[in-house]
């Protein structure tokens, strides 16, 4: 709530009351200025403590009465401010104009994008993709922050064990085929694709992409953002691609029948295609192309691995303590290594909240994975159309492990809770 309290008394002066740390777009190249309209000064305060506080997501919400900003931490929405109601019109302007969006235009939704350039420094800079959406009492701005590729984007980095890294890196390292990331919004799907192209990146390669829109520009790969107004949709990028020589195609997303056929074919003809799908699991993946119309046969055929994952928060290193939960709940949850001593040290983390994690008791997050390879055993079952859940279960009977299995690992080394754990993970059936 620090940006509102130093808003409120905004009116007794010019309105120093505000400290500034974000310059004007980089478009602009003037600096925010301590006279600056109250609006231009909360939105780079705002975006300030967003970068802070590395929120994903902020929130502009217009309530009944007044309205709020929230961030996006680790995955869960916090409260940042509740300004003045007379400067909400102002705010959401000023957020469009640097998004490029129509101002006069709030009927309907619309998207747009800005960049910003902290200390006035041209060369340094955040982009974030800007959403807004008609509400009951106003419009709803969500600001996305596209931050730049980690330094480390390697298997490991994404959370990946041994094993997994081993099956994955056989799977994209192959000269053809079609691997699915598959999870929730928010589950890190776009980077993990981003790591497998980096790791693909070399000049021996013709790598494309196909996305909706382009999040990060990556140099060596030749990106197509998706324009479906302008009747250049996933399917049409697709198929003019294919005429494009190239070696590793990346779909954004199969949303559909006609995108879906045509990765399917390309990872048939001698292409190595990577793709995300909005599934739970890995196993469920195969039956939501089969219901979206892919044959069974040509998915048996192309497929050639699976991944699942979520993303669950780290405990804050500074603050985390041993929990004192019991051994029935521990044995209930897959943690009972054993009496007596052996369970004492196998006793998880639990968070507590300090300065350093804002009182949360959580600081980044961490990936769990579901590595799921296409045995000749599943693509018989594809064929046959079974259900997930014998796909699944053959999945566990050749040593996958489970979404589950992935979060209580984390959960046995420290890096999360088991309340963290169960609530980003589905009880095996």
């Amino acid at each position: 709530m620090r940006v509102c309290a130093a808003l409120v008394t905004e009116g007794a002066s010019t309105g120093g009351a505000v400290r500034t740390g974000l310059a004007a777009p980089a478009s602009a190249s003037a600096s925010i200025a301590p006279d600056d309209a109250p609006a231009v000064r909360l939105l780079a305060e705002t975006l300030r403590e967003a970068a802070r506080r590395n929120a994903s997501d902020l929130h502009v919400e217009p309530l009944e009465h007044g309205w709020r900003i929230r961030l996006r931490i680790d995955g869960v929405l916090h409260e940042s401010a509740r300004p003045p109601a007379h400067l909400r019109d102002a705010f959401v302007t000023r957020i469009k104009v640097l998004a490029r969006m129509d101002i006069a235009e709030r009927r309907i939704p619309q998207d747009g994008r800005l960049r910003l350039s902290p200390r006035g420094e041209t060369q340094a800079h955040e982009d974030y993709r800007v959403n807004s959406l008609p509400t009951l009492h106003g419009e709803k701005l969500v600001l996305r922050r596209l931050e730049a590729l980690p330094a480390d984007l390697s298997l490991a980095a994404l959370g990946l064990d041994q094993s997994q890294q081993q099956t994955l890196g056989a799977a994209i390292g192959a000269p053809h085929g079609l691997v699915l990331v598959t999870g929730p919004t928010g589950s890190g799907k776009t980077l993990s694709l981003y790591c497998f192209l980096q790791m693909l990146n070399n000049a021996s390669r013709n790598l494309c992409s196909v996305e909706d829109p382009a999040e990060i520009q990556l140099a060596g790969i030749n990106q197509v953002n998706v324009r479906e107004k302008a009747g250049l949709t996933f399917a049409l990028a697709l198929r003019a691609l294919l005429r494009q020589d190239p070696d590793v195609i990346m779909i954004g997303e199969i949303r559909d029948e006609e995108t879906a056929s045509v990765a399917v074919k390309a990872a048939q003809t001698g292409h190595l295609v990577l793709s995300t799908l909005h599934t739970n699991d890995a196993p469920a993946a195969l039956a939501r192309l089969i219901d979206i119309g892919v044959e069974p046969y040509n998915l048996a055929a192309a497929l050639r691995l699976v991944t699942a994952q979520r993303l669950v928060r780290r405990l804050c290193a500074k603050c985390r303590v041993r929990s004192d939960e019991s051994a029935v709940a521990l044995s209930a949850a897959g943690l009972d290594d054993g009496p007596g001593e052996a369970r004492q040290a196998s006793q998880p983390f639990i968070a507590r909240g300090c300065e350093a994690c804002h009182g949360i008791g959580y600081r980044g997050r961490v990936g769990i994975h579901e590595v799921m390879p296409v045995s000749t055993a599943m693509r018989e079952l594809i064929v046959a159309q079974r259900s997930a859940h014998e796909i699944a279960r053959q999945a566990r009977a050749e040593g996958v492990a489970t979404l589950r299995d992935a979060a209580l690992a984390r959960v046995r080394d420290g890096t999360t809770s088991l309340a963290e754990a169960l609530c980003a993970t589905d009880a095996p059936s």
